[in-house]
C-alpha cells in the first residue's frame, strides 16, 4: 500500500470504519475440523515476499491460501507464483467480503504499524483469527481494540513475535527459569541496524510508523530483556540521540533505557536505526550466557561462562511461529505470543517516550505478570 492508498484508509477512522455489524464466525466454526489452516497474507511487502512466503511453503499446520493487496499487478505475480485461486484474492476495499471464504482461517496483518488496528478489528468482525505483525499498534488504546474485537468475535489473536517459537530463546528462557546459572544480576539487550538506503521508507514516515528505531527494533531489545530476567520491568528511564537529523526527520534514531526489575535486576536496552548490533547478554550470579546474534532471521548463535556453546539446526522462524499458532487454534496449544504481550510491550514503549519527553525521568510501570510467557 502506498501513502495516497494509506492516506485514504486511515480517513475513514481505524475505530470508525470496523464497527461493522456482526459477521458470521467463519473461520472459528470450520478451523478445529481442518487439518491444516488457510492464511491470507495482508500486505505484499518485503517481509511477507523473503520470509513469510516462503516460509508458508514449509509449515505443516498452514498454508498460504489467500493474499490482501493494493497492487494488481503483485496480484497477478502471487496468484502465479503459489497457485492463489483468484477467489482467495482481496483488495482493501473488498477485504471485508473475506468474512464468505471459508478457506480462509487466519488473516497475519503486515502493513504499517498505524494500519493494524485497522485491519486486525476487520479481520476479527469477518471472524478470522488474527496474527498481527510487531508492534501490534502505535497504541495502547488500539491494542486494546484490537484484543476486544477479538474477543467479542470470539477468534485467537496472535502477535508476529517469531523468536518465541525458535529454540535458542527457548533455552535463554529454561536457562533463567531453572537458574542454570544462579539468579539473574543483570540483563543488556540490543537490536539495531543501518537504514542508510531510502529516507522516504514509511519506517521514517511517523505518520506510517508511530514512531523509529523504538517502534521497530526496540521491540526486539524489549522482549529480550523480559524473557532475559524471566518478568516484567517495574521502572523505566530513557534517553533518545540523533547523529543524523537530516536523515532521521520525522523519526527517533537511537534509544538507550534503563530497567528496573524486582529483586533488584538491572536491565539495559539499545535500539538504533543507525548501527549494526544484535545481541542479548544475561550475568547471573554464577555465570552468565549470550546470544549474538539474538534477534535476526537466523542462524542465531550463544555461549556460555563455562565455555558451552548454544546451537540447534536452523529452521525458519516465521515457519515455526506460524505453526504454533496454527497448534493454538487447532489442538489447544499455548499461545506463545498472545495480545496481551503486544499490549505489555507498547506500554513499555509509550512510558519509554514519556521518559525522553520528561528529561529522562523515571517512569514506574505496572505489569505484574502480564504477557510473559
Amino acid at each position: 500500500m502506498d501513502r495516497r492508498s494509506f492516506g485514504s484508509t486511515l480517513a475513514k477512522g481505524v475505530l470508525g470504519t470496523t464497527l461493522l455489524s456482526a459477521l458470521p464466525l467463519t473461520a472459528c466454526n470450520t478451523s478445529k475440523a481442518k487439518k491444516k489452516l488457510g492464511i491470507a497474507l495482508v500486505g505484499l511487502g518485503t517481509y511477507s515476499r523473503q520470509e513469510l512466503a516462503p516460509s508458508l511453503e514449509q509449515t505443516k499446520h498452514c498454508y498460504l491460501a489467500g493474499i490482501v493487496t493494493g497492487s494488481p499487478d503483485k496480484a497477478e505475480k502471487w496468484s502465479k507464483k503459489y497457485a492463489i485461486p483468484k477467489e482467495n484474492i482481496y483488495n482493501y476495499d473488498n477485504f471485508d467480503t473475506i468474512a464468505a471464504n471459508d478457506s480462509i482461517d487466519i488473516v497475519y496483518v503486515v502493513l504499517p504499524n498505524a494500519m493494524h488496528a485497522d485491519f486486525c478489528i476487520r479481520a476479527a468482525k469477518a471472524g478470522k483469527h488474527v496474527i498481527c505483525e510487531k508492534p501490534m499498534a502505535v497504541s495502547v488504546l488500539e491494542c486494546d481494540a484490537i484484543i476486544e474485537a477479538c474477543k467479542n468475535a470470539q477468534v485467537k489473536l496472535g502477535v508476529g513475535y517469531r523468536l518465541h517459537s525458535e529454540p535458542y530463546t527457548k533455552e535463554v528462557k529454561r536457562l533463567v527459569k531453572e537458574s542454570t546459572y544462579g539468579q539473574v544480576q543483570y540483563v543488556s539487550a540490543d537490536a539495531a541496524y543501518l537504514s542508510t538506503r531510502n529516507p522516504k521508507q514509511w519506517r521514517l514516515n511517523k505518520a506510517l510508523s508511530g514512531g523509529g528505531a523504538l517502534m521497530n527494533m526496540g521491540v526486539y531489545a524489549i522482549q529480550s530483556a523480559i524473557y532475559g530476567s524471566g518478568m516484567n520491568p517495574i521502572a523505566v528511564t530513557a534517553q533518545e540521540y540523533s547523529t543524523r537529523p537530516e536523515y532521521f526527520k520525522d523519526t527517533d534514531e537511537t534509544i538507550t533505557a534503563q530497567f528496573q526489575f524486582p529483586n533488584g535486576i538491572v536491565g539495559n536496552i539499545m535500539t538504533s536505526h543507525n548501527a549494526n548490533v544484535n545481541r542479548l547478554y544475561v550475568s547471573c550470579k554464577e555465570g552468565w550466557f549470550e546470544l549474538n546474534p539474538a534477534n535476526n532471521y537466523g542462524p542465531l548463535s550463544g555461549r556460555t561462562s563455562d565455555g558451552r556453546k548454544i546451537k540447534f539446526p536452523h529452521e525458519r522462524q516465521q515457519k515455526l511461529q506460524m505453526d504454533d499458532f496454527s497448534k493454538h487454534i487447532l489442538y489447544d496449544a499455548p499461545n506463545l505470543a498472545p495480545g496481551a504481550m503486544g499490549k505489555r510491550d507498547l506500554i513499555i514503549i509509550e512510558a519509554i517516550y514519556k521518559s525522553i519527553q520528561e528529561g529522562g525521568q523515571q517512569i514506574a510501570l505496572n505489569l505484574g505478570d502480564m504477557g510473559l510467557g
